[in-house]
């Protein structure tokens, strides 16, 4: 257990994980320039590459983090750029599933290179590049249990 008392902005590792998460939205907004994609549109085409099938909004809603109304404004730009579709169940006109177009494969192996030729500016090798993120996920692991707890409590 941290016995940690917050006097400095600089040492907060929330304050860190913040400037680093800015930083990391800056670095990949100019490796996706050239596609016009924003950093919360690759991760969806991440998980859709991927997942390689139609997902119902909801799913790729849990998987990333986000729920519909975030994610509705988004799937329809990304529509209208022709990255994938969204259509309606005719049974259940609650579900809308998402599918990638010709174009949201064929651009998979671009846009991922394109990300992976910025990962040789960065002064990390490979091995603590996996380090970090496993880190990283353990924070959020613990964060999230946390959170639960302190819910459940109120």
């Amino acid at each position: 257990m941290i016995d940690h008392r917050p006097d400095r902005l600089e040492d907060e590792l929330c304050f860190a994980i913040y400037t680093a998460q800015k930083n990391y939205n800056r670095f990949y907004s100019e490796s996706l320039r050239p596609f016009k994609l924003t950093y919360s549109q690759y991760i969806v085409l991440l998980v859709l590459w991927e997942e390689s099938r139609t997902m119902i909004i909801k799913e790729l809603g849990t998987r990333l983090g986000l729920d519909t109304g975030t994610l509705t404004p988004l799937l329809r730009r990304m529509e209208n750029d022709g990255w994938l579709t969204r259509e309606r169940d005719t049974v259940d006109g609650r579900k809308v599933f998402i599918s990638l177009t010709a174009k949201g494969r064929l651009m998979e192996e671009k846009v991922k290179d394109s990300v992976q030729s910025c990962f040789s500016h960065m002064d990390m090798n490979e091995a603590e590049y996996v380090e970090n993120v496993v880190k990283l996920q353990a924070i959020a692991a613990d964060l999230a249990q946390n959170n639960t707890r302190l819910s459940e409590r109120n």
